[in-house]
Parts: structure tokens; sequence; C-alpha cells
């Protein structure tokens, strides 16, 4: 009984820290009236639990100013905001030939990125290792950043992770993936990293700043090169017991599809194959150049037949994809992400127009405005996540 009551005290501290310090992220400059009302303390506990967050260097005080225009008698209220250049978080994408990593504040903000190329796709674990730690020191290095400065990590890999961050190695390019960059990064920098599977980063990212902002139930799929999803179920990612959840391994038995090519691999094979025959189009006017899904999308706006013949396959397909999934899972919206999405827009409207072939649950259908970031900007709300939920335990590398 004593000992519960003597650790009461330290614990409501605690709390009461938590709390202030979760207003001040979702605040700018803040009163101590303020902090009171959002919290429910007492003005001199939270003026108390300020100035300890202030000397630990999580917030920072605002020079006090007059209000504008006018005498006010007393004291100037005392303000206070984050301090969101306490720490920073990392940002990584790891594919199978680059990493990119992305420095961002505690606010989420973006502050610089890089990115290096893997010499092969059969490079030694260390090597792979080097040139992502490499990519992060460049990024740092870029913005100022001490590699001792890093609070978290988000990395997400082309390859299922379980809840423990634990690599499904089940074939080989899957294993690929699995070079024990947690271990390696925390020895050679003293970093806890956070490995994700790439399209569920891509999912969470959508879902904090994307087309799914708010949405709940929601499937985000990356649909450039292959196809990958991440599966929001009532606001709590989806990982099945090994990882595996939002695999789409099954599209190889879905009756049109077939395999798990994405948008940006097939409008590229689909236009060579046209470039194969003898079919007019515009596209012959990169012969003997690979015609890229960009130039498949435009071509098809300027009204090229053979272009418009490859989009509404590309559309029956995803229909097709989507409807599948849909019925598996059910969602409210189902984002296309990656790089393709920057074109996929005019894919939307046919994709949507056949859904109701393919699942009685249709879903609503968007392009995520994310782009190529989409897995970077997940991976840095994975790294938030962390810093958030256990602030009161780290400890700054410089403390405001």
């Amino acid at each position: 009984m004593s000992e519960m009551t003597a650790a009461t005290p330290q614990l409501l501290r605690r709390v009461s820290a938590g709390a202030v310090l979760d207003f001040m992220r979702a605040s700018q400059a803040v009163t101590v009236t303020e902090v009171m009302e959002a919290t429910r303390l007492t003005r001199a506990t939270a003026i108390a639990v300020c100035e300890d967050l202030m000397e630990r260097g999580w917030i920072r005080e605002l020079e006090n100013q007059r209000a504008f225009g006018g005498y006010q008698k007393g004291r100037p209220a005392r303000r206070f905001e984050l301090n969101e250049r306490a720490g920073y978080v990392l940002g990584m994408d790891v594919g199978i030939s680059k990493a990119t990593v992305v420095v961002s504040d505690l606010r989420g903000k973006a502050l610089g990125r890089a990115s290096q190329p893997f010499a092969g796709a059969e490079i030694s674990a260390g090597e792979r290792v080097a040139v992502i730690d490499r990519t992060a020191m460049m990024a740092l290095n870029g913005v100022g950043a001490s590699p001792d400065s890093v609070l978290a990590v988000g990395a997400g890999i082309a390859a299922p992770v379980d809840r423990n961050g634990n690599v499904l190695v089940t074939q080989h390019f899957w294993g690929l993936f699995d070079v024990g960059l947690k271990a390696a990064l925390r020895d050679l920098r003293g970093w806890t990293v956070l490995l994700e599977n790439d399209a569920n980063l891509a999912a969470l990212g959508d879902r904090w700043r994307g087309a799914a902002a708010g949405v709940d139930d929601v499937v985000v799929i990356l649909a450039s090169e292959r196809l990958g999803s991440g599966m929001i179920d009532g606001g709590r990612l989806l990982h099945g017991r090994g990882g595996g959840a939002g695999e789409l391994a099954f599209l190889d038995m879905v009756d049109g599809v077939g395999d798990t090519f994405g948008i940006t691999y097939l409008a590229r094979a689909w236009a060579a194959d046209a470039l194969a025959g003898k079919a007019k189009t515009s596209l012959r006017t990169h012969a003997g150049e690979i015609v890229e899904a960009e130039q498949v999308f435009a071509a098809a706006a300027a009204g090229d037949a053979v272009a418009l013949k490859i989009l509404d396959r590309l559309a029956d397909r995803m229909a097709r994809i989507i409807g599948a999934v849909a019925t598996i899972l059910n969602p409210d919206l189902v984002v296309i992400g990656g790089a393709v999405a920057n074109s996929a827009g005019v894919l939307l409207e046919p994709i949507t127009e056949r859904l109701t072939e393919f699942t009685v649950t249709p879903p609503r259908v968007a392009v995520s405005p994310l782009g190529d970031s989409i897995v970077t900007v997940g991976a840095v709300r994975c790294a938030l996540d962390y810093v958030e939920q256990n602030a009161l335990d780290l400890e700054l590398a410089a403390p405001a």
C-alpha cells in the first residue's frame, strides 16, 4: 500500500507531462491558461510541467509580447510551444534498387532527403546496410543534424514484416531485405529502427497526409511495378500472423488478372507489344526507346487509339483487383499509390464504372497525392508515433 502511495505522485506527474506534450504537438504557441483548459491541470501544476518539459528540451518559452496596439496591465502571459527541432526522425524507403531517406522535425515537416542506388539486387547484407547508412548520413548532413539527434527511424521494405519487426522470409526476393537492419543501425548509430512493410507504411502515410486522411477503413495499393497493399481496418493497421496481411499473391488466381504486375510495368509492356506490331500510334515517335507509362497516359489524353486501349485494359484489370480486395475486406476507400499515382487519375472513372461487376460492396477509389514519397511519409509517421508514445523516456541529445 505504501509503495503504491509513494509511486502515485510520480505517475501523476508523468501523466500530466504527457497530456501537456500532446497538447503542444497539436498547437502552435499556447499560454499557461490554454494549457490548463486543455488538460484540466491547476495553474501551479501546468506551470511546473511546462518548466520541466522546457528544461528537458521538449518545449521552449517564447518572448513575452504585449497585446497589439494598446496598454495592458500586469505581466504578459507566458507562452510556450513545441521545440520541433528538439530531435529528428528518419523515414526510409528501402527498395530493391535504391534507398531513400527523409529527415523530419518533430511536427513531421520534411527537412532533407537523399537517395543512393544499390550496386545490384544480389549484393551482400553488409553492402546493403552500408548504402542505407551512407544515405542516412547524407540526408542528415544536408540539414546540419547530427546522428545523435535522431530519436527514431521508420524503415519500409518490400517484404512482409510482422508486428515485432521480423521479416517473413519464405521466398528469395523477400530474403534480400532480411539484412539485420535494426541491429546494424543500432550498433552503428545507436538508433531505434522500426521496420515495416513498404505498403503498410504507404497506408499510414496516406491516411496521415493523403487521400485517406481521417478514413478508418482503407486499403492503399502500391501499383507501379508490382502490386502490394497496406490495409487499415477500424483505424488499425493489419499485419496478420507473420506480417503477410495485404500481400496480393492471390491475384494469380483472379480471373482477368493472373499476376501482381503493376500499372507502370504493364503500360510499358503493352506499349512494347503494340509497337512490335503494325498498329498506327503516336507512341512510334519513341521508336528504339522504351515507352514509359507517363508517355502512354499522355498519348491517351491526346486521343491515341492504341494508348486508349491500354488504358481501358488497365482500368478493367484494376477494377477486378479492387473488386477482389473490396470483397475480402470491405473498405470505405481504396487508394492507388506510388509514383504512378501522378498519372493514374484518368483511370478513376472507368474503374468506378466497372466495380459493380466485380463486387457487391464497391468502395470509393482515389489516387494518392503523395506520389513516390508515400512510403517515406508513412515511415516518418511511424517514427513520430514511437517518439510521441515514448517521449518521456527519451533523452534528447542537446536540450534547448
